[in-house]
This record gives C-alpha cells, structure tokens and sequence, in this order.
C-alpha cells in the first residue's frame, strides 16, 4: 500500500500539470500566431523561423503535459477521491438542535 504521501503529491503534481498545461497552450497560439504573421511580411526570415521553432517548442512541451496527465489519471484511477469536510453532517444536524438566542434587553443611555 502507498503512503498518503504519494497520494497528496500526485494531487499536487496533477493540479500543477493542469496549470502549466493553460500556459503551453497559450504558448502555442502565441508563437504560431507569430510565425504566420512574419510569414505574411517577410517570407523565410530569421523571425519566422524563430517563432516557428518555439511553436514546436510549445507543441512538444503541451504534449508531454498532457502525456503525464493521462498517466496520472490512470495510476489514481481505481483510488477513491479525497474526502471534502468543509462541511460535515454532524455539524448541520447539531446547528438545528442548538437552542435558538434570545434578543439582549435594551440598554440605558446612562450606562
């Protein structure tokens, strides 16, 4: 069996992958958004093939994220989810049978 440990940081590995994974996409559009465009104005200049070469970079950088989290998900596959206790029953049920406070008697303006 595999401590908790491994568990949380697969939790945390996933919730980083997912993070990153936003950003190389981004990346992706960015730079071949670039590429195009100085392929427009200058065909074959240095940078088009610039921004072609980081749109390559993104692209491989997006797939081995998406790679790892496929993994990830088919390790934590037959594991339960983690327990959420905000908000637990016996609490909701102790809430309804506390004895509900009176309102506090005015007080004097002396005082």
């Amino acid at each position: 069996m595999a401590p908790k440990t491994d568990h949380l940081m697969s939790l945390r590995a996933a919730r980083q992958l997912r993070r990153v994974r936003g950003f190389y996409a981004a990346g992706v559009l960015l730079w071949a958004g670039a590429a195009v465009w100085s392929g427009r104005l200058q065909q074959g200049s240095r940078q088009m093939w610039v921004a072609v070469l980081l749109a390559v970079v993104f692209t491989c950088l997006l797939g081995a994220t998406c790679h790892w989290l496929r993994r990830l998900r088919a390790a934590t596959a037959g594991e339960r989810p983690p327990a959420h206790h905000a908000f637990p029953a016996h609490r909701a049920a102790s809430a309804q049978a506390a004895p509900r406070r009176t309102a506090a008697a005015p007080r004097r303006a002396g005082v």
